[in-house]
């Protein structure tokens, strides 16, 4: 009997190993067999062949069960959605009034976080730095890259202090060996450090593969459900510039954060790419200094630090992302082609609305480019995707096109349509507000913009435009 028993468990075991699924690496679409092209997002050749163990994560999930018990005494029961009581999504300050903005307030308890970045842009020292600002709360840093000594040595330079004692350092890559030291701990918040160097037993692959990752963060993400833990999870960036592993990691976990920046750059931009707990329009900008990352509290001052009195090319735009106004500044240069074919680049702008509004700049206001290079830049690394962005632009092309200088004091904000009009933005008193408090004189707004708005309550001279012409005119006499 025990012998029957015994091969029919082996033989459960061989047939579990040998269940096979494909996955898409570029969209997280499932199949049974494998496929040239995804039905999902239309690519070729991206589905890659997993082995799934019927097992996969029930060890992870009894650990994480286990640890609920011990904490909390009873599991989670189904409750009708009407007798569920409202109440505010319970969060964590992580001491960081960037990083607080871009997860939409602090960190959901038992939450999920992904974040991404390039190699060498500082997802360990924010992570390390916010951590060590914790002081009320129990940590428990997972790192599979670097050892204690090098962690240790990096919190002291972050720290310019005596460290913390509420902080734990586990170099381990084994999920089970970190889940069970985490039913240990019980810690208030978990960092993984990296995704890809964590693997499972229960998955036949190296660290790092498709099937590896998957099994892992979802093993993570019903221990961070069921423990009410936050755990953050750091993922590295892949030549194409998305998040490293199957894209299927991004719909696993509940926030994607994108750790941003030139490392010619002083600057890093912290943005939120998926937030089921607020916005994902929020940005976070932080200086990279020798110890460690600053706070960029009001990034207008920084990014306006530079005197361009005198020169063309050069215009300020009055831009939001998510509810935080500031002022950008717009180059462009206009050079006659010299390879006969005209080039159109642009650095933290997209290059197809550029095109656009060349093609209205020469259509609407008959400003002929066809025979020019152009070439935008929106200083400072930033990327900014706020549509108020269009008069600047145009107003910064037609300035180096004609190599006459815009004016100081001048800043402007609208979007630009087909027909050539300047099109309202929301917003706009935010927007008027911080032009007026860093010392701007005139303002170009649209028109339709200022019903409802007061001028004389504020010092700064507006004028609406309805065209781009009424802009050109305001701006260039």
């Amino acid at each position: 009997m025990w012998q029957k028993h015994s091969t029919v468990h082996s033989l459960d075991r061989i047939m579990a190993k040998d269940k096979v699924m494909y996955v898409c690496e570029n969209c997280g679409q499932e199949s049974g067999r494998w496929i040239g092209k995804c039905p999902s997002c239309g690519q070729w050749n991206t589905f890659k062949e997993i082995r799934v163990a019927a097992g996969t994560g029930q060890q992870a999930a009894k650990s994480a069960a286990a640890a609920v018990r011990s904490r909390h005494g009873s599991e989670n029961k189904p409750l009708r959605l009407k007798d569920i009581s409202r109440q505010d999504v319970p969060r964590i300050d992580m001491c960081d009034e960037e990083l607080n903005r871009v997860l939409g307030g602090g960190l959901v308890v038992g939450s999920l976080v992904l974040l991404g970045g390039e190699p060498g842009i500082g997802k360990s020292t924010l992570t390390l730095q916010t951590v060590l600002h914790l002081h009320d709360k129990r940590v428990l840093y997972v790192s599979g890259e670097e050892s204690a000594h090098q962690l240790k040595m990096r919190a002291e330079r972050l720290a310019q202090g005596p460290l913390p004692d509420n902080t734990l350092i586990l170099c381990e890559t084994s999920l089970e060996a970190i889940l069970d030291h985490v039913q240990n701990e019980l810690p208030d918040l978990m960092i993984v450090d990296s995704i890809q160097t964590i693997a499972t037993e229960e998955v036949d692959s190296s660290p790092g593969s498709i099937s590896q990752v998957r099994e892992c963060a979802a093993a993570l993400l019903r221990f961070a459900k069921s423990s009410n833990i936050p755990v953050i999870l750091i993922g590295h960036i892949n030549k194409e510039g998305t998040i490293a592993g199957p894209k299927i990691l991004e719909h696993i976990v509940d926030t994607v954060i994108q750790f941003e920046g030139d490392q010619h750059h002083l600057y890093r931009i912290l943005r939120s790419i998926k937030n089921r707990f607020g916005s994902t329009s929020e940005l976070g900008i932080y200086e990279m200094r020798q110890d460690g990352l600053r706070q960029v509290s009001n990034p207008s001052e920084l990014l306006l630090s530079t005197d361009h009195d005198g020169l063309s090319g050069v215009a300020i735009s009055s831009a939001i992302e998510g509810v935080r106004p500031f002022l950008v500044e717009t180059q462009a240069l206009v050079s006659t082609a010299a390879y006969g074919t005209p080039q159109r680049s642009a650095t933290g702008f997209d290059q197809r609305r550029l095109n656009m509004l060349l093609a209205v700049l020469e259509k609407r206001v008959g400003f002929k480019l066809i025979q020019k290079d152009v070439f935008v830049n929106i200083a400072g690394g930033l990327r900014v995707t706020d549509l108020a962005m269009d008069l600047s632009v145009l107003a910064a092309v037609l300035s180096s096109n004609v190599d006459t200088p815009i004016e100081p004091g001048w800043c402007m904000c609208g979007e630009v349509g087909l027909s050539g009009e300047v099109r309202p933005v929301s917003r706009i008193e935010q927007r008027i507000a911080e032009a007026e408090k860093l010392g701007f004189t005139d303002m170009i707004l649209p028109q339709n913009n200022m019903t409802g708005i007061d001028p004389k309550k504020y010092k700064i001279r507006l004028h609406p435009a309805r065209k781009v012409e009424d802009a050109f005119r305001a701006l260039f006499g």
